[in-house]
């Protein structure tokens, strides 16, 4: 029964991490926090921009969740594994598919089609507002063309 909470646990938390991401990417990023975000609404001029310091924020937290937790293997552990493993969704969806951080993958799959278009629109603008379109994994209906 443990092993299921933990699951559980790990579930909720990835679940959470989308539902925080927004509200963050929303309110924070492009309100006060912008004058760091904006550098990802810019051409990058190099590998890393002054935005990817938030991405080591929530990396720093999950390890040291992870850390604490290490020998009881409690609920902290779990919660920093959950964002640890949507940290690596974030790499694999914002960094490497939507942003070729890397040489992007190809794919006929219409959910990471209307993602990727749904992100597009978020970059249209370079600008703090207006804006729309924060989440990462979750897009409005009007992106999923069918």
């Amino acid at each position: 029964m443990s092993v299921l909470i933990d699951i559980g646990i790990v579930l909720l938390t990835i679940a959470g991490m989308e539902a925080l991401s927004w509200f963050i990417h929303k309110y924070l990023f492009h309100g006060p926090l912008w004058f760091i975000h904006k550098t990802h609404h810019q051409q990058r001029h190099g590998w890393f921009e002054l935005n990817d310091i938030f991405s080591i924020g929530f990396a720093l937290l999950s390890l040291w969740l992870m850390w604490q937790g290490r020998n009881a293997y409690n609920a902290g552990f779990f919660i920093g594994l959950g964002i640890t493993i949507y940290g690596l969704i974030y790499f694999i969806f914002h960094d490497w598919f939507i942003h070729n951080r890397f040489k992007a993958f190809k794919t006929t799959n219409s959910y990471l089609l209307s993602i990727r278009r749904a992100h597009k629109i978020h970059h249209k603008s370079t600008e703090k507002l207006p804006s729309e379109e924060f989440g990462l994994l979750v897009a409005s209906k009007k992106y999923f063309k069918r």
